[in-house]
Formats: structure tokens, C-alpha cells, sequence
């Protein structure tokens, strides 16, 4: 089978994880990871995000590892619209979040208009901190839980280690 996903993955952490690994269990993955351009204006939030080139640099170490433990392929394409590469012919399941199932349905509304089969959605489910919420880039990089999903010192309550002055 021929699996997308798409997003923006600044940084990576085991939610993303989650989807990568669901997908190369139904086969071999193109993923679309957001333009500098298309970035900003897929965030709910207004926060920085890092440049492309370093977003793909992790974005390929993370699937190179998964894709080896599984026998897989995959490509990182660039996206410039919110559709993506999803909305080509070659794609047989679209991996989503809980936030992206809508994203997919409009894909598959779109793939209809342009005379293409819709693709099978798959949605992975939330990974959730050590606190219960979920984890998010978002709460990464405000430093509230690491790419696991661990508290950081400051949020348990413990002084952070600043090492030696």
C-alpha cells in the first residue's frame, strides 16, 4: 500500500511517532511536510518555526530509523498548499491525527471533484503526556514536556538542573 501523511513536525515528538509508525505498518510512506510559506498559516497559534531544510533534516533521521525496523520505504516531499501531495493519483490511505480527520475528508472531497478515488483515512489516536494531556509541539517547544511527553523539571515542581555557573 501507498500511505500519506502531511504536516509540519517542529519539532518531532512521539505523537508524530505514533502516525509514522501506524503508517509504515500499512506500507510504504510519502510524507508532506509544510513549506516555509505554508508553515504559519496551518498553526492554530502564532509561535516560530523552524526553517524547512532542518524541519526535513530530523523529519528523514526519524523515518529512516522506522522505515529500516519495518522493511519500508519512504519520500519527504515538500508542501506548498494544505492538500498536499494527497490529492495525487498513487495513494491508496491517508494517515491523520484527530485534528487533521477533517483535513482528510476535505482530501477526498477534493481527489471526487478531480475524478480520483477517495483514500482510506486512518486515524491514530492521541499519545498523551505523563500528565494526561496531549502532547503537542506546541507544549514542546513552550518547554511544558519534552518529545516524549515528560514533564520538565519546572512543571513537576523541582528546580531545573542550569548546570554549573
Amino acid at each position: 500500500m501507498n500511505v500519506v501523511l502531511g504536516g509540519t513536525f517542529d519539532p518531532v515528538h512521539d505523537g508524530h511517532r505514533a502516525l509514522f509508525e501506524r503508517a509504515f505498518d500499512l506500507g510504504d510512506l510519502t510524507v508532506g511536510l509544510t513549506s516555509d510559506d505554508l508553515a504559519p498559516r496551518t498553526r492554530d497559534e502564532d509561535r516560530y518555526v523552524r526553517p524547512f531544510d532542518e524541519r526535513r533534516a530530523d523529519l528523514e533521521r526519524e523515518l529512516a530509523a522506522l522505515a529500516a525496523d519495518r522493511g519500508r520505504e519512504f519520500e519527504i516531499r515538500r508542501l506548498e498548499e494544505p492538500t498536499g501531495v494527497a490529492d495525487e493519483p498513487g495513494f491508496d490511505v491517508l494517515v491523520a491525527s484527530p485534528e487533521t480527520a477533517a483535513g482528510a475528508e476535505r482530501v477526498n472531497e477534493k481527489r471526487r471533484r478531480e475524478g480520483l478515488e477517495p483514500l482510506d483515512i486512518e486515524v491514530v489516536d492521541h499519545v498523551h503526556a505523563e500528565d494526561g494531556d496531549v502532547i503537542s509541539s506546541t507544549r514542546v517547544v513552550a518547554g511544558e514536556i519534552d518529545e516524549h511527553g515528560n514533564l520538565t523539571p519546572e512543571r513537576e515542581g523541582r528546580p531545573a538542573d542550569r548546570g554549573a555557573d
